[in-house]
Order: C-alpha cells, then sequence, then structure tokens
C-alpha cells in the first residue's frame, strides 16, 4: 500500500514541502496531515480495544533526548534534499527502475547500520549519551490525558478531525480521489503495523518488537538479510522494504511508468551518495525518519515527533536552498527572518 501511494498518489514528504515553499501549495501536506489523523485514530483504537498496547512502542517508551532528535532530523532532511526524497521515496523510486536511488539506498543503509553499532556509533554515544528511560509514556497524547482525564481515544479523534478539517479544507485535495485514496491508504497501513507486530509481539517463540514503518535502519538490516539469509531470520523491517518496492513496481508496471534511470554526472552520484549519508546516520540519531516520526511515532502522538518533523522540514528547507543558491551562506540566509535581513540591509 506504502509502494502504491507513493508510485500513484505522489505521496512524498519532500515533495510536499517543494510544493509548499516553492510552489505556494500545501496539497500533499495536507495528504501527510489526513495520514496522521487517520493512523491516530486507528492506532489508539486498536489501544482501546486491547489489542495492541501501545504504549509498549519503542517511541513511547524508549529514551530519547531533544537535541538528538533535532540535530538528526536536520541532517535528514538535508539529505533528503540532496537526493531529492526520503528512505521511503528512494525505495518507490527503485521499484520505479531508478538506478541512482539504488547507491543511495546502499549508503543510507550502510550508514545506518555504522550509526547504530558501528564506527560512527562511537561519536553518536559520546556527543548525543542517551538518558534513563521515561517513567511513564513520553507522549502528548498520555501527557493530555492524565491532565484532563479524558480517553486516549477520544484525544486521537479530536486529532484527526483537526487533521482531516485542514486536510479537506482545500477543494483541489478533496475533489481528487486519487489522493484521499492514497492518503487514507498510507494512515491505515501504519495502523496495520501496530497490529501486525502487537499480535506477533504476543508469540511465545519467535516474539516481533512492537514497530510500525521505517525506513532507516531497515534498510541496514535488509542489506545485512541479503549477504547472510541462511544465517538470518526475518524481521517487519525487511519485510517492509520489500513490500513498497514490490508495491511501486506493480504500480509503475500498471500505469507505463517504469524507466530505467542513472545519475547524469558524477556531481549527481556525489549528491546522492552524501545524501544517503546524511540521511542514515541522521535518521539513527533522530531516532526514525519521516515515517518512522512522521507518522509512526506521530500516529502515537509521540513528542519525538513534532520535534523530528520541524527538524526535517529545516533541514529540507535548507538543502533546497542551497541547491538553488548554490551557497551555504546564501541558504541560511534565505531561512532568515524578514526583520534580521532588512536590519542587515540598513
Amino acid at each position: 500500500m506504502l509502494g502504491i501511494a507513493a508510485r500513484w498518489g505522489r505521496f512524498c514528504t519532500l515533495g510536499a514541502i517543494e510544493d509548499l515553499v516553492l510552489g505556494n501549495n500545501a496539497d500533499r501536506l495536507r495528504m501527510w496531515a489526513l495520514a496522521i489523523g487517520i493512523a491516530a485514530l486507528a492506532s489508539f483504537a486498536l489501544d482501546a480495544t486491547g489489542t495492541v498496547s501501545v504504549s509498549g512502542s519503542f517511541y513511547l517508551a524508549a529514551p530519547a533526548t531533544v537535541l538528538s532528535t533535532f540535530v538528526g532530523a536536520i541532517l535528514f532532511g538535508l539529505g533528503m534534499a540532496f537526493v531529492g526524497t526520503c528512505g521511503f521515496g528512494m525505495l518507490a523510486r527503485i521499484g520505479g527502475g531508478d538506478l541512482k536511488s539504488i547507491v543511495s539506498f546502499l549508503v543510507m543503509g550502510i550508514s545506518a547500520y555504522a550509526a547504530v553499532a558501528g564506527a560512527t556509533a562511537y561519536l553518536r554515544v559520546t556527543l548525543f549519551p542517551m538518558p534513563d528511560a521515561p517513567s511513564s509514556p513520553a507522549g502528548f497524547g498520555h501527557a493530555i490525558a492524565n491532565a484532563t482525564g479524558l480517553p486516549l481515544l477520544a484525544i486521537a479523534g479530536i486529532v484527526f478531525l483537526i487533521a482531516a478539517g485542514w486536510a479537506l479544507s482545500s477543494p483541489s485535495l478533496r475533489t481528487s480521489f486519487r489522493r484521499l485514496a492514497s492518503a487514507i491508504g498510507v494512515g491505515l497501513a501504519i495502523a496495520w503495523g501496530w497490529y501486525v507486530t502487537g499480535y506477533l509481539a504476543q508469540s511465545d517463540f519467535e516474539a516481533e518488537r512492537l514497530v510500525s514503518y521505517t525506513f532507516t535502519v531497515p534498510l541496514g538490516e535488509t542489506l545485512v538479510y541479503f549477504m547472510t539469509m541462511t544465517g538470518a531470520s526475518l524481521n517487519f523491517g525487511i519485510g517492509a522494504v520489500a513490500g513498497v518496492v514490490l508495491g511501486a513496481f506493480l504500480t509503475a508496471i500498471r500505469r507505463n511508468e517504469f524507466r530505467w534511470e542513472a545519475c547524469d554526472d558524477a556531481i549527481e552520484l556525489r549528491r546522492q551518495m552524501i545524501g544517503g549519508f546524511l540521511m542514515g546516520t541522521g535518521g539513527v540519531l533522530a531516532q526514525g525518519c519521516t515515517v518512522g516520526q512522521g507518522l509512526s511515532a506521530a500516529a502515537l502522538l509521540a513528542w519525538s515527533a513534532p520535534v523530528a518533523l520541524a527538524g526535517i522540514f529545516i533541514g529540507a528547507w535548507l538543502g533546497l536552498q542551497y541547491l538553488v543558491t548554490g551557497n551555504i551562506l546564501d541558504a541560511l540566509r534565505a531561512l532568515a527572518p524578514n526583520w534580521l535581513k532588512q536590519g542587515e540591509t540598513g
């Protein structure tokens, strides 16, 4: 479903940011908001019925720091601008025949694995030591519930109404079946991830960790599995990677969009490799990518989600400005507030 949404509905984070900052069109950002609202409502409905306990998820139970999440998200956003998409979009491009995305995939997967337990892990642990685990679920949904006494499902319902209201206030989005169906499908897919792994987490044999979709560390896990298949086991993340590529491939074939593509020159190849490294390393620091933090964590109303989304937006904006101006100082000036620019002019 995610692969289909990316190819058919053009569901893409960087595309949404580009449309907003360069084209003044927020429709794809509204699609993202609608997907979050649907995923939140469906996920907390699973929690309310006792099907899945969302408080056991990584985003609510694992220790995290605002600084690490924010810095990592900025790096991820920069890399996303250089590559032209995020890890999720990269997989969708591979399904459409994009060979340069395979290079970015390899670099991102290796970089993410290295940041978890390899060469760059030493630097990560030194600069961003892990704090103690939170004593209660680290989510603003749980905080609001504790403060007001409202059920978590009711809070998720309010989030859904706000997100759906904003998304459907756009006539062009409201009348686009393709985009609405893609956003709804993505939201349900995120909740499906919590349901499936929540069910598998109860297994007495090969219990699966409670996770949903994210495309940072699973890229590295997929590479390792591909190389050591006879001595390794599948997990949800590896299946997710394969599923997105397959969904995108089938959609590209059905729409006659499958094309072999490669880098135009060495400069573009270098940008793809640098972007892949920044996304792999930054995604581990941020403990998730545009899908991991921007959808899966956001669906659980985790504190880390808005911090990560803000950092990704800033990083992507900075990267896009750099690609337009060709100068990092000009890119930084483009991000400066208007009053500061006026002061410099004066």
